[in-house]
């Protein structure tokens, strides 16, 4: 299911499995009924070797978003000094994220407390990589002019903000937005914000 699997056919870590496992029941079964056992039987491995990793299943699906979301980026550099390729770059790993299946699971489970807990109240491993990349792309584009002046982290966590709020409302507003006009209209906003 993941993406993050170095090469075909390489046997995978006995952390991926756990988190593989655990990709599967949130994608099938949902966040609320993914319990640890059924992680450990569905990776092959004993219960004692999940909780030597992780305390519960909460630092399970915190380590796997933090795998996926970065995932995201891979094939993606948002180094670059042409500002409407970075927007059009952060618009691609925004699509990404809004359709990836675990993701997905997690923004439509209805368990608004653990995606308050993962996505909105903390800043973890995830978006924290996220920012990195973003404020190497904002500083690559003010070095030719391209993006307006500014403390690049700053900037980078507003992008994010404004990023992950349109991916987090996607569905709220499908009907009014399609598909084209969500990715214009997010680019359009991104654009406007980051000009000289």
């Amino acid at each position: 299911m993941s993406s993050s699997n170095a090469t075909a056919g390489a046997p995978r870590s006995t952390d991926d499995a756990i988190l593989d496992a655990a990709a599967d029941l949130i994608v099938h079964l949902g966040v609320r009924r993914t319990q640890l056992a059924e992680i450990a039987r569905r990776a092959g491995v004993s219960r004692p070797t999940v909780y030597r990793r992780w305390p519960d299943v909460q630092a399970v699906i915190g380590a796997l978003l933090t795998r996926e979301i970065l995932a995201t980026l891979e094939g993606t550099s948002l180094e670059v000094h042409d500002r409407e390729t970075f927007v059009d770059r952060v618009v691609e790993v925004a699509v990404r994220l809004r359709d990836h299946p675990v993701l997905g699971a997690l923004l439509h489970s209805g368990d608004s407390d653990l995606l308050l807990r993962y996505v909105v109240e903390r800043l973890g491993a995830s978006q924290r990589g996220l920012l990195e990349a973003l404020r190497t792309g904002i500083e690559q584009g003010q070095a030719v002019g391209s993006i307006r002046a500014g403390e690049p982290t700053e900037l980078a966590a507003m992008v994010l903000l404004i990023t992950q709020s349109t991916v987090q409302s996607h569905r709220m507003v499908a009907s009014l937005l399609p598909e084209a006009a969500w990715r214009r209209e997010l680019a359009r906003a991104l654009n406007g914000y980051l000009a000289p």
